[in-house]
């Protein structure tokens, strides 16, 4: 049983009430996405509902995103000189969730979601401002009732607690509700210049060193930080990294000012997705209660990449990586490691995109070991499961990392993580020892070369006691990492910032 205090202070015994929740993002999976932030946005609403709340998740209609139909509506977004008349398309997935396709052609019918040519597009502030405005609106008019929490994530979503904090008047059923703005990566802050406070219609109360001003210039992520009753971001591990000035990007200081209202929430996986026991992309199923499918897998994964089959290949440990080839993912570790890496009895297999000198070392390393080393620039999804399920190992050694979701995929899939131990990597693996009843695989702090090689080694040594082995596969496939728990965390922190709400304003 659970008892709450609502705004009047009077506590209420009993169950706590279902909530009212509109989350506000740039992109949601399957409609759109470039990332973490999609899967996130496509798992944690259908979690909550299943909870038992109400959720409305607004996004962009990007050209592709395809939704289902929904009842349209239109409304004029109003911002200073901008005027904007935009559609909005609601679509129920689910009885206590739904997703808002807010259509404005000239802002969102675009060939990607935020740049091309390795340029972001020179008006992203005007657009992300039309998406706030349009989600403030629609919570002003939804027939369904007034929300109880606005969750706005990342940079592009920034303006939605800003907007209710200076004009309060103009959205009052919003104005009540609490307000929750999460960091999905804090490098990524929405820099603009100083004029678009006045072309947006706000006060410059926002363009202080207390609220969005950011070096002369004005932060959508800082705005949202500051004008937000509760902040998360996406592992406990992260938190602590960014109120340090080596993760912070200069904003280590405004994160600490927010105290215990700065939380860290690991993220979720959807297990309907990944789970190796139904997988349709996977040639055979398995489970830690009967493993012999992912010798299939592994067969299947050497052939995909034009890698040997025999005994000998299969008996030797795959060494499996999907994601960004920058540095942020370490790629620069491994390629100072290579001649030792190349000298272990293991195989390489890496399906990514990303800085074009890593792509083609990584591509001229394939064509000079063809039996040791698979390479795909690119991304396929079905693959990216392939590679998940035929691996032994799963390698991570990122310089930073939010969150990370490859590795809770490779613990359910049985394929060992390698990491570093930073942000939720550092969060979600527990190191193997011989005595760690709860080791699910293996880390390491130094970013260098002789810590990755060291770490490796261990692992392979492991790998040749199958019993151990196969233990420490289980103990990953066992886990926990669905949205389901992370939903409860969220709903501690909506309660908390509709307990917040009201006590500070801008003028």
């Amino acid at each position: 049983m659970h008892s709450v205090r609502p705004a009047g202070g009077r506590r209420l015994a009993g169950r706590a009430p279902a909530l009212r929740v509109m989350m506000v993002a740039s992109e949601v999976s399957p409609f759109s996405k470039t990332g973490g932030l999609a899967d996130v946005l496509g798992g944690l609403p259908p979690a909550l509902a299943e909870l038992g709340h109400q959720v409305t998740v607004v996004v962009p209609a990007y050209r592709g995103s395809s939704p289902p139909e929904g009842p349209v509506t239109t409304q004029r977004v109003e911002l200073g000189s901008l005027r904007v008349e935009v559609t909005l398309q609601a679509v129920q997935l689910a009885p206590r969730h739904r997703v808002v396709f807010v259509g404005s052609p000239a802002h969102f019918d675009r060939a990607a979601l935020y740049g091309e040519g390795g340029h972001d597009y020179a008006d992203n502030a005007e657009r992300f401002a039309v998406l706030a405005g349009a989600a403030l609106g629609f919570a002003e008019a939804d027939e369904a009732g007034p929300c109880d929490v606005i969750h706005s994530h990342d940079w592009q979503a920034g303006l939605v607690s800003t907007l209710l904090e200076i004009a309060p008047q103009r959205f009052p059923r919003a104005a009540r509700a609490g307000r929750v703005f999460t960091i999905h990566n804090l490098a990524y802050q929405g820099l603009f210049p100083r004029d678009t406070v006045p072309a947006l219609g706000l006060p410059w109360s926002v363009f202080t060193m207390d609220t969005g001003e950011f070096w002369g210039q004005l932060s959508y992520l800082k705005a949202g930080i500051t004008c937000a009753d509760c902040v998360t971001t996406v592992s406990r591990g992260y938190r602590q990294e960014t109120l340090t000035v080596a993760f912070g990007c200069g904003l280590e200081g405004v994160l600490a000012a927010r105290g215990d209202r700065y939380v860290g929430i690991l993220n979720g996986i959807d297990e309907r997705t990944w789970d190796p026991r139904r997988d349709s992309h996977l040639p055979a199923t398995y489970s830690a209660a009967d493993l012999d499918g992912k010798m299939a897998c592994k067969r299947a994964l050497l052939e995909r990449f034009g890698l040997p089959v025999g005994d000998d290949a299969l008996a030797r440990p795959v060494v499996g990586m999907v994601g960004r080839l920058v540095e942020q993912k370490g790629i620069d570790l491994i390629k100072a490691a290579s001649p030792m890496l190349l000298g272990l009895d293991a195989t390489w297999i890496v399906l990514g995109t990303g800085e074009a000198r890593y792509e083609r070392w990584l591509q001229h390393l394939a064509s000079i070991h063809p039996t040791r080393v698979g390479v795909l620039v690119g991304f396929d999804e079905g693959l990216a499961h392939l590679v998940e399920a035929g691996s032994d190992l799963f390698l991570m050694p990122s310089k930073f990392e939010p969150c990370g979701l490859n590795q809770m995929y490779s613990l359910r899939y049985g394929s060992v993580p390698v990491v570093r131990a930073t942000g939720g990597l550092d969060d979600t693996i527990q190191p193997y020892t011989a005595r760690a009843r709860s080791a699910n695989g293996f880390k390491f702090r130094e970013a260098t070369p002789e810590a990755l090689v060291r770490t490796l080694r261990q692992a392979l040594r492991l790998y040749g006691d199958r019993a151990a082995w196969q233990r420490l596969m289980r103990q990953g496939m066992s886990e926990d990492h669905s949205w389901r728990s992370r939903a409860r965390e969220y709903v501690k922190v909506y309660r908390r910032a509709r307990h917040e709400r009201g006590v500070t304003r801008i003028e």
